[in-house]
This record gives structure tokens, C-alpha cells and sequence, in this order.
């Protein structure tokens, strides 16, 4: 029997409570495909600041690079933001990034077709989209130096610097390039040349990198016409690809052409080691507590561990086909409501997946 020993970093806000939804998927999934998941719960985020003063505690990093794969819920809070930023669980977010070097981010949009209706967008603008988000994710202006504040000036300031070398343009390019090849072929790669140096470096590299596989068909594209060409005409996209800031942006964006965010899985990984899988929403300190978060993407993101970082496609598909059956039964947390939809509770939702499993 295969076995596998995940961390699972609950966080803030709704973590806990999507989290205990994915512990009985995964639990009931391995005894299902007969393999063993140890699942290791650390402290990570606001909670871990709480406890240790610290989001990222060396404890919780130690245990995340010796594991097989890492599934973080989410982390953040209002409450938190008057700590200095390097205290913040969003910077823990940064360290375990850094720690673990994940320095590529990828993100699937897909239109569920029984969630077609809750898009913003007309149907005939989402119901071909079919597109994946490849973002550098540990270089560019949120770790390049210098950085900080200047104040012994009259007016106070502050900078932050963009700065890519070629050789992390070229691993992020190669990660796309391999998830290009199984797809189709596509790569639009996302810059500001026009105006930013280093934009014009990701541009060149980028096209002397692609050009060594012929299968590829490139095509380059402004961030801002990115942008409006995702809410216009996003079936058009295959593969994106792009730096650190842009693809956080552009991400979130397509995010919400599926009609919620709280439907989309990511997964971060390096050349080796444990990867992190995590959902792209964010903590929702308001409704916390209430049971009536959306599970589905983090069971989406535990789906994606399951298959890329253990190689469990079988157990993977299941998980996903359990999710695709309840929702075309009608059933929908809150978020994803309509007139026709019985609306169900977080572990309400859990429940029915599992009975699908």
C-alpha cells in the first residue's frame, strides 16, 4: 500500500471549517483506492502569529519540506493588518513560498457547465472558457530589494523594486511549455514592454525560449489588453503565462468568470519537493464560524494534490466527478444560489460529495 504524509494548514477565517470537509474526502478516498494518507495539521497564518508571534513558524516549514505535498486552506484578517507587514500571515504566505521554492503558480479556469448561470458574463462569452494561469510566483516586485520606506523627507515615500533575471523567466516558460504540450499548444505570454525594462527582458526570453519547441504557438499580449480581453473573449485563451504582479491580478479576474471564486483550486510547485495546493479564495473572516463557506475549492485543490503531487488520478477524477454530480443535482452553498438551487451548509456540502465518492 502506498503511503503519503500531507501537511494541511487549516489558517484563518473559513479554513477550518473547508478544511475538516476535505479531511473526510481525503480520508474516505484513500481507503476507497487503497492507499494511506497521513494528514500532519500545523499552525499557519493569523493563528500561528497568535500563538507563536510568528505566521510561518520554523516548526510548520520543517514539517511542509518533509512531506509529500502541503494543502493550505487560507489565511488572513482584518484584525491583522495593523502588525508590521513582515508579522502579517500574508507574508507568511511569502516565506512558505520561499521556503518550499515554489516559484510557479498555476491556476485552472473552467466553466462547470450546471454554474454557467452564475457568471456575470453572458453564457455565449463563458461557456468554452478552458484556460490555466501560469504565474511565476517568487520573484518580480514582491521579493525584489530594495525595498521600504523613506522618511526623513517632507513628503514620506516608499519604493519597491520589479527586477526578473533570465533564468527565472526561463523555468517559469518551461512549466508552461509542459502544460501547453498537453493541451493545445497555446502560450499567450503577458508583459508591459512597452513601457517596463524588465517586461522587455520576460518578452525576450520568453520567444528565444519557445522558439526551441516547435509545437508552440506564441502570442504576446499587454497586461491592461489582457486584462479586457479576459471579460470580452476569454475562450480564446489557452495557456497564460506571466510574472508575479500580473498574474496575481490576472487570476483573480478569471476567477470570476466561473461566476465565484470560491470554485477555483491552485496549485504551487517547484523542480522537486512538496508542492502547496490551495484554494483561491480568501479567508472570509465575515462569515467564519457560520458554516456556510464553499467547500468545492478546496476539495478542487485537494483534487490537484492528488493527482499531480501523489499521482492518485484515479482517486482525483472521482473527487472531481462527485463534484461536477452534486452540482448538477441543483445543490449550492450560498454563493453560488439561484432561484432553482437548495441551498446547503458548508459540512451540508461535504456530505453530499462524499455520498457521491
Amino acid at each position: 500500500m502506498k503511503k503519503y504524509k500531507i501537511v494541511l494548514l487549516s489558517g484563518d477565517g473559513i479554513g477550518p471549517e473547508i478544511s475538516e470537509v476535505s479531511k473526510l474526502v481525503l480520508k474516505k478516498l484513500s481507503k476507497n483506492y487503497n492507499f494511506d494518507i497521513e494528514i500532519i495539521e500545523k499552525l499557519f497564518g493569523g493563528i500561528a502569529f497568535e500563538k507563536y508571534g510568528n505566521p510561518a513558524p520554523d516548526e510548520t516549514l520543517n514539517q511542509c519540506k518533509k512531506s509529500d505535498a502541503v494543502l493550505l486552506a487560507c489565511v488572513g484578517d482584518i484584525k491583522y493588518d495593523s502588525l508590521a507587514r513582515e508579522l502579517r500571515p500574508e507574508s507568511g504566505l511569502l516565506k512558505l513560498r520561499s521556503a518550499l521554492n515554489l516559484f510557479a503558480n498555476i491556476r485552472p479556469v473552467k466553466i462547470r457547465k450546471s454554474l454557467i448561470d452564475s457568471s456575470t458574463l453572458k453564457q455565449e462569452i463563458v461557456e468554452n472558457v478552458d484556460l490555466i494561469v501560469v504565474r511565476e510566483l517568487i520573484g518580480g516586485i514582491y521579493f525584489g530589494n530594495p525595498r521600504g520606506h523613506i522618511t526623513n523627507t517632507k513628503i514620506p515615500k516608499a519604493f519597491n523594486t520589479m527586477v526578473y533575471d533570465s533564468a527565472e523567466i526561463e523555468r517559469i516558460t518551461e512549466i508552461a511549455i509542459k502544460i501547453a504540450n498537453q493541451r493545445n499548444k497555446k502560450i499567450c505570454s503577458v508583459d508591459k514592454s512597452n513601457v517596463l525594462e524588465v517586461s522587455q527582458l520576460w518578452r525576450d526570453t520568453v520567444l528565444n525560449f519557445t522558439s526551441k519547441d516547435k509545437n508552440i504557438s506564441l502570442s504576446n499580449m499587454y497586461v491592461d489588453n489582457a486584462a479586457m480581453q479576459l471579460v470580452r473573449d476569454p475562450s480564446q485563451f489557452d495557456v497564460i503565462l506571466t510574472s508575479n504582479l500580473f498574474g496575481d491580478i490576472l487570476s483573480d479576474l478569471a476567477a470570476m468568470l466561473t461566476g465565484s471564486i470560491g470554485m477555483l483550486p491552485s496549485a504551487s510547485l517547484n523542480n522537486n519537493g512538496p508542492g502547496v495546493f490551495e484554494p483561491v479564495h480568501g479567508s472570509a473572516p465575515d462569515i467564519a464560524g457560520k458554516n456556510i463557506a464553499n467547500p468545492i475549492a478546496m476539495l478542487l485543490s485537494a483534487s490537484m494534490m492528488l493527482k499531480i503531487g501523489l499521482n492518485e488520478e484515479e482517486a482525483a477524477e472521482n473527487l472531481e466527478n462527485a463534484v461536477d454530480k452534486v452540482l448538477s443535482k441543483g445543490f449550492r452553498t450560498a454563493d453560488l444560489a439561484d432561484r432553482s438551487s437548495e441551498v446547503l451548509t458548508c459540512s451540508e456540502m461535504g456530505k453530499k460529495i462524499l455520498d457521491e465518492i
